[in-house]
């Protein structure tokens, strides 16, 4: 058994597709990157972990089952990497959590989300339209953030801003649960009168709030808001975990940890 075990933490999804797609692959590129590890995996959604259970017949560690396993199990370093977008409620949870382990281990190391420098956040403008490149100059990409109650909510107004700066004006970053919402980026998007929309979720996973609050049949999904604004629309189900580019950040996050913590 190896020295050191790696904590891949995750929001979950209940859709095993994306899953594969987005949390897998993440869990593979950390697995590569620090072959000195050995991989565990947990979840930080009650909600999606009880599904899973329940519907599923899938057992995967919360946090805390998590890390009780590895201390149990002997390990002496312990690094963990959050698969979390922003340094809100999630993370935070996360960290509280893992507090009480702390003292347990001879060395803790943790990595951060995907929006923490300024950096990450260029890093991100540039992997998206990277996998945007066929995007025309008159052609909108509209993406959905989760969003939050948590002030690290401002991460999702920061990032269209970033956007702009770095010259996609055609782009903008609205959320389902937080600031911007759909209906405060429409001006903008009525504005820049774009031939075509393209939706995409800015989320690791495709799972349920893109497949049915952005590319959903019924009439309040954003595909439908923006169709009945007149817009021609197309949906890219296709989560930021599918991105090569975002999950080389996660890696080069928790290798910066090594080196400050």
């Amino acid at each position: 058994m190896k020295d050191t075990a790696l904590l891949a933490v995750s929001f979950g999804t209940s859709y095993e597709e994306t899953r594969k797609k987005t949390i897998e692959e993440i869990e593979k590129t950390l697995a590569q990157e620090f072959p000195q590890a050995d991989l565990r995996r947990a979840f930080t959604s009650g909600m999606i972990l009880r599904r899973l259970r329940e519907r599923d017949g899938i057992h995967i560690d919360s946090v805390d089952e998590a890390l009780k396993k590895i201390y149990e199990d002997g390990y002496q370093t312990l690094l963990v990497q959050p698969t979390h977008i922003i340094n809100g409620d999630e993370f935070e949870k996360m960290i509280s959590q893992l507090a009480p382990y702390r003292e347990k281990f001879k060395n803790v190391y943790v990595g951060r989300p995907l929006l923490t420098s300024s950096k990450d956040y260029e890093d991100t403008v540039r992997i998206v339209m990277g996998e945007n490149k066929d995007l025309k100059n008159d052609e909108a990409l509209v993406l959905m953030g989760h969003g939050t109650g948590h002030f690290a909510d401002a991460a999702y107004a920061a990032l269209d801003y970033r956007f702009k700066a770095m010259g996609h004006l055609n782009v903008f970053v609205g959320t389902v649960e937080g600031y911007p919402e759909l209906d405060d980026i429409l001006p903008a998007i009525r504005r820049f009168s774009p031939s075509k929309i393209r939706l995409m979720p800015f989320m690791i996973v495709a799972g349920d709030h893109a497949i049915n609050d952005m590319a959903g049949d019924d009439e309040d999904s954003w595909k439908n808001i923006l169709t009945g604004e007149g817009f021609s629309t197309e949906c890219a189900l296709k989560g930021l975990g599918e991105m090569k580019g975002i999950r080389q950040i996660y890696a080069e996050h928790l290798k910066k940890a090594l080196c400050t913590d």
